[in-house]
């Protein structure tokens, strides 16, 4: 049961689903759920140390998990596979985008804050591909504000548990090459939470 479980938290966290704890018990540990949350821990345990993944739950109640890199490198950053490495640049950058922009920016000044980068909705990129499903689908889950719907992008709970605030700031401030302080606002908030 360990190792099944083990295969439906390597899937669902390929296709970056939020795995529900009903889903394990119900779908693979089913018959042993009387020892669900050991099978859990092992199948945790055994991420670690094979994958170097760990299971954290975000929502305490509704129970919903998510797998994250539990294998910081020399730089503090986590490493990420070759073919993510650019995917995830991008992920930093648009984080860094909201954060610096108080925490949450609409659909249109994103778009325009990519557009700076040569990256736009609705135009196959050579390296990310559909970059509007990449983004709303695969990095953040949006919220609708309006019919139609215009969209309001925040940090996610994944972006909490795999990031910081001060590291976006950071990376933000080497960027621009400033002391992280240049941006007082964010540099208390980055060091509050």
């Amino acid at each position: 049961q360990v190792n099944e479980l083990v295969r439906f938290l390597l899937v669902k966290d390929q296709k970056k689903i939020p795995i529900k704890r009903a889903d394990m018990v119900n779908i693979v540990i089913r018959e042993y759920r009387d020892i669900s949350s050991e099978i859990i821990n092992k199948a945790d345990r055994a991420l670690q140390e094979v994958f170097g993944l760990r299971l954290v739950e975000i929502d305490t109640k509704r129970r919903i998990y998510i797998l994250i890199n539990n294998l910081p490198n020399s730089e503090g950053q986590h490493p990420c596979r070759d073919k993510d490495k650019e995917k995830m640049g991008l992920l930093l950058v648009i984080l860094s985008f909201i954060f610096m922009k108080g925490n949450s920016v609409k659909d249109g000044a994103l778009w325009e804050f990519l557009h700076l980068l040569h990256v736009y909705p609705g135009k196959q990129h050579r390296v990310f591909g559909d970059v509007r499903k990449l983004v709303t689908e695969e990095f953040i889950t949006p919220i609708s504000l309006t019919d139609p719907p215009e969209f309001l992008y925040r940090w996610g709970p994944r972006a909490e548990k795999e990031t910081s605030r001060k590291d976006v700031l950071n990376f933000v401030a080497k960027v621009q090459n400033k002391d992280p302080t240049f941006w007082p606002n964010q540099y208390k908030e980055a060091m509050a939470s």
